[in-house]
Formats: C-alpha cells, sequence, structure tokens
C-alpha cells in the first residue's frame, strides 16, 4: 500500500518562505512522476509543480505561471521525499497543499488530478498579509 505523508505547512507571513516535505512509503518513488496541487478556500483544486526522473537526462520539472520564479519543486530519490520550496509567498498562495504520485508517465506539464494515482493527506499553508 503506498502511502503518502507531507509535513512542513504552517503559518507565514507575505513574502516568507516554507519548504514542504512528502514522504512516499510502499512504492517505487523513483519510478513515479511526482507532483503538488493546492485547494484554496472556496477554490477548486489547482495543479502546482511537477518532476519526474528520466532514464538518460536525469530530474526534470515543470511549475505553474503562477509559482514559477518563487517555488522550486525536488525530489530525493535516496530518502523517497518531493519537496517543494516556496518562496517571497503571498497570501493568494493559502491554500491546502497535496503531494500526489502518477504511476504511470505522464507529462509533467499534465496537471489533471485524474492523471495520479495515489494522494497524501494535504499540508494546510497559511499566509498573512
Amino acid at each position: 500500500q503506498v502511502q503518502l505523508v507531507e509535513s512542513g505547512g504552517g503559518l507565514v507571513q507575505a513574502g516568507g518562505s516554507l519548504t514542504l516535505s512528502c514522504v512516499v512509503s510502499g512504492g517505487t518513488f523513483s519510478t513515479y512522476v511526482m507532483g503538488w496541487f493546492r485547494q484554496g478556500p472556496g477554490k477548486e483544486r489547482e495543479f502546482v509543480a511537477a518532476v519526474g526522473t528520466f532514464r538518460w537526462i536525469g530530474f526534470r520539472t515543470y511549475h505553474t505561471d503562477s509559482v514559477k520564479g518563487r517555488f522550486t519543486i525536488s525530489r530525493d530519490n535516496a530518502k523517497n521525499t518531493l519537496y517543494l520550496q516556496m518562496n517571497t509567498l503571498k497570501p493568494e498562495d493559502t491554500a491546502v497543499y497535496y503531494c500526489a504520485a502518477a504511476r504511470h508517465g505522464v507529462p509533467l506539464d499534465s496537471g489533471l488530478s485524474s492523471d495520479y494515482d495515489y494522494w497524501g493527506q494535504g499540508t494546510q499553508v497559511t499566509v498573512s498579509s
């Protein structure tokens, strides 16, 4: 049984930083495309970023325009852990952040929740103005 557990959320002032982590157990982490999604209050779930491991070219990442230049997704396959470094946080970044794993190869820019097979329980990020 594959389990994803997020941590690192919290309350931060606008302009501050947070790093989210997602530990994956019970599966073959290195083969998964991993993604971060978020859901703000009264909003639909939104794709944030994804990272894949490719045999000949290593890691590749994708970030949506709303977070590009501020957030960085990364992974440590030796630790079965996914990260999201979030800098220059804005109040509109307030959301529950979810990590997700896709067993089968999906385009990094897909952004479709249905492409991902496993989900964490979420961690709350609140950015105050």
